[in-house]
């Protein structure tokens, strides 16, 4: 875990660093266990879904990237779809009786929240991409009693989410994989490391509050087994809204370098010669990802072959004494930092 970045844990040869799950690391975090190594060792960075910055990198030439297309040994393809709760209601009751059918036919199923209870500040909630005055986001703690009189009365249904105490969380999880429970509720405690092939169809309420990646990394808890996954993004977002965009998105494709250049496109990439692993702030003045990739491209291509021709730039030099420059500053450090 991250414990392996603090001060204090040292390696006697640390020669090769694999970092999965990326996007739950910072800049600054991955390049600190890459420094507890005498001389810079092998990286591999491994996700489902990468962030912005690191596209930019495979972009920008720093990152060679090997993508693996294929579905792991036993498991099956998930299907995605919007369910549009404000504009057909009868839509959601079809969700609630597909997760009804899943369980009677001995599957399992989890419901997704974006927030625990009433508190207004929760480590599992989804940080907001929006500054409206929406309502707040559905809570498991209010959702599970509804559920249980309501739409799946009748079903043994749990509540799992980061406050309860770790034991009570051990001892949940157990029960769900062991086919003790029918129904999961649960915040983003989920999205790593769960792993219940009985599990068949998720549904992620108010999916609009959460990002690309989350939703791509939370659908990935079913169809881990031989059946096929279903995964129902509720959201009260309309048709032609940005949220709506993201979601139907999501929900046309399991590709997740396709997300992530989506990603990309809202959230920007951030700053390739800082820590911001997303956003528009950025060292880089001129140059746009979006709009300038060919040319990029491009002139990487020019600085190799000029590199090889003349790895002093001697007959450059403006060019040196631009580059020294750049790599006498801090800046220059986040280019190998990944």
């Amino acid at each position: 875990t991250h414990a392996l970045i603090q001060e204090g844990v040292e390696f006697a040869s640390l020669a090769v660093a694999v970092v999965d799950e990326q996007h739950r690391f910072g800049v600054e975090q991955r390049d600190a266990l890459r420094a507890k190594a005498e001389q810079p060792p092998h990286v591999l960075v491994m996700t489902a879904t990468p962030i912005p910055r690191t596209v930019a990198m495979t972009v920008y030439g720093d990152l060679e990237v090997s993508t693996l297309t294929e579905l792991p040994r036993g498991r099956s393809p998930i299907a995605s779809h919007v369910v549009p709760a404000a504009e057909k209601p009868a839509f959601l009751d079809r969700a609630w009786q597909r997760l009804r059918e899943e369980v009677g036919k001995g599957h399992q199923a989890y419901v997704v929240c974006p927030r625990i209870g009433s508190d207004s500040a929760e480590e599992d909630q989804p940080p907001s991409e929006t500054d409206d005055d929406r309502r707040p986001p559905i809570a498991v703690l209010e959702v599970a009693p509804l559920l249980r009189e309501g739409p799946l009365a009748g079903l043994r249904i749990g509540v799992l989410h980061g406050k309860l105490p770790a034991d009570e969380k051990d001892s949940i999880m157990r029960a769900f994989a062991a086919g003790k429970l029918d129904v999961l509720v649960a915040t983003t405690v989920i999205e790593v490391g769960v792993d219940v092939p009985n599990a068949t169809v998720m549904v992620i309420l108010d999916a609009d509050r959460f990002g690309i990646s989350q939703l791509h990394q939370l659908r990935g808890r079913v169809g881990r087994g031989s059946a096929p996954g279903l995964c129902l993004l509720v959201t009260e977002a309309f048709e032609g809204t940005p949220a709506r965009e993201r979601l139907d998105a999501v929900a046309s494709t399991v590709d997740g370098f396709q997300l992530a250049e989506l990603d990309l496109e809202q959230r920007r990439e951030g700053d390739i010669l800082g820590a911001a692993q997303s956003g528009r702030r950025s060292h880089v003045r001129l140059l746009s990802l979006l709009r300038d990739r060919e040319l990029i491209g491009e002139a990487f291509a020019e600085a190799e072959a000029l590199l090889q021709r003349d790895p002093l730039l001697q007959a450059h030099p403006l060019l040196a004494e631009a580059t020294s420059r750049l790599v006498s500053e801090d800046r220059a450090e986040y280019l190998q930092k990944g």
